[in-house]
């Protein structure tokens, strides 16, 4: 399985923004689904949105995201990101980035949010939201 790369964690304050990026060091994102997840304490891995390689953009936990994470592609970075936008101390935790290999046939598929869709995944990278 390829290894994806997370960066732009770190900690704020209630309300801050932060825009955190996936990448790949040997691999073309743009022939993968991406998804991303987190991770806090005592709430296993929760999924939050994922992005086709044509760009459609399926999301998973809406009731708790709320319309305040955005996913999207820079493709002449390799790049994924996701924006976080007003963020709540219960948004701390461990955001991951998964990828799933795209077939050039299916440009629009995103895998469901099982971990187990998404084969590659990065490391994670630390979110601590707090006053």
């Amino acid at each position: 399985q390829v290894q994806l790369v997370e960066s732009g964690g770190g900690s704020v304050q209630p309300g801050a923004s932060l825009r955190l990026s996936c990448s790949s060091p040997e691999f073309s994102l743009a022939d993968y689904a991406v998804a991303w997840f987190r991770e806090a304490p005592g709430k296993g891995r929760e999924a939050i949105s994922c992005i086709s390689r044509a760009g459609n953009i399926s999301t998973f936990h809406v009731d708790s995201i709320q319309g305040r994470f955005t996913v999207y592609r820079d493709n002449a970075k390799n790049t994924v990101a996701l924006h976080l936008d007003s963020l709540r101390p219960e948004d701390s935790a461990v955001y991951y980035c998964a990828g799933k290999f795209v077939r050039d046939r299916r440009p629009t598929y995103c895998p469901r949010d099982s971990t187990s869709n998404y084969p590659a995944w990065g490391q994670g990278t630390h979110v601590t939201v707090s006053s």
